[in-house]
């Protein structure tokens, strides 16, 4: 195995690559701005990005946020959402905003968000893959001469068909007004609607307003049943072998058998013994014997 070696400095070096990149983009041409133009460029841009930045997402028609667009993320042109126009000095009035493909020659007047079955593109109803299709409005198939249009049936994790989906593009206004998340402000090109880790999960797996929402309270302490996902009935058998001694405890404290990030083996141990003098003079009170673990036991 290779081992990569930098010089003195060399690693801050790549750190301010990094940044630059982030910040510029594409918007160099793919020759780096002098340290004069990137100090320009930031000047200008810059206070523009911040004040105007546009989330792009993809919403189901529960209005859940299926997919955050970032950087990265691909057009149905199959170019990605960075090659794309993000930055605007003054956001459009009409409505939906259209943000067209930059790469020359590409007839892409604004970006749609396709997914992808696994690795690969979805099919059209006419079986030819997405990116066989033409990236200019109408979409229809460079394969066949039957499609009118591309339209795939292909359904997403929320349950729904990927045609009822819509690419959404919308000021930070627009957003806080439905109430979802619109995160810090950035100077970064093109974060669409990235606005942390957690955004690049699938809606249905986001505890956020963008996606599926936190479960409730009552949802956290239901009982475990024989429906549950078996690790669920595997946590709460190690937690306790009598159902009594579950009774009024709730799911909080089958948490706190976890051992938190920051504690050492001791503070640990020490919590997790309170714990447990607690609850057995709680038990005590009622009249309820608990179970006896194995330093009890004499094991």
């Amino acid at each position: 195995m290779e081992r990569l070696t930098l010089p003195p400095g060399g690693a801050a070096a790549v750190d301010e690559y990094v940044e630059y990149r982030r910040i510029v983009g594409e918007d160099d041409g793919g020759k780096l701005f002098t340290p004069e133009e990137y100090e320009e460029y930031k000047r200008k841009v810059l206070p523009m990005r911040l004040q105007n930045r546009l989330y792009v997402s993809w919403r189901s028609p529960m209005g859940m946020d299926c997919k955050l667009v970032g950087p990265e993320t691909l057009c149905f042109c199959t170019h990605r959402y960075k090659q794309h126009k993000t930055d605007f000095e003054t956001i459009p009035l009409q409505r939906p905003i259209s943000l067209p493909c930059q790469v020359r020659g590409c007839p892409c007047r604004a970006y749609l968000y396709v997914p992808l079955n696994g690795t690969q593109p979805i099919r059209c109803r006419c079986k030819h893959f997405a990116d066989q299709h033409s990236a200019a409005p109408g979409f229809v198939c460079n394969a066949c001469s039957k499609c009118s249009g591309f339209h795939s049936c292909f359904t997403c994790a929320c349950g729904q068909p990927a045609y009822a989906h819509d690419t959404v593009v919308e000021t930070k206004q627009e957003r806080l007004a439905q109430g979802k998340p619109v995160g810090q402000d950035v100077p970064y090109a093109a974060m669409g609607g990235l606005t942390g880790f957690s955004s690049l999960a699938e809606g249905y797996m986001r505890l956020d307003d963008s996606g599926i929402g936190a479960p409730s309270a009552e949802f956290l302490d239901s009982p475990v049943t024989a429906m549950d996902h078996p690790f669920l009935k595997a946590f709460q058998a190690s937690s306790s072998s009598s159902p009594e001694t579950l009774t009024g405890v709730g799911t909080s404290s089958q948490v706190s058998s976890l051992r938190k990030p920051e504690e050492d083996d001791m503070a640990f141990f020490e919590r997790r013994h309170q714990e447990r003098v607690s609850l057995l003079e709680n038990l005590k009170q009622r009249g309820t014997k608990g179970p006896l673990d194995e330093s009890e036991r004499g094991e």
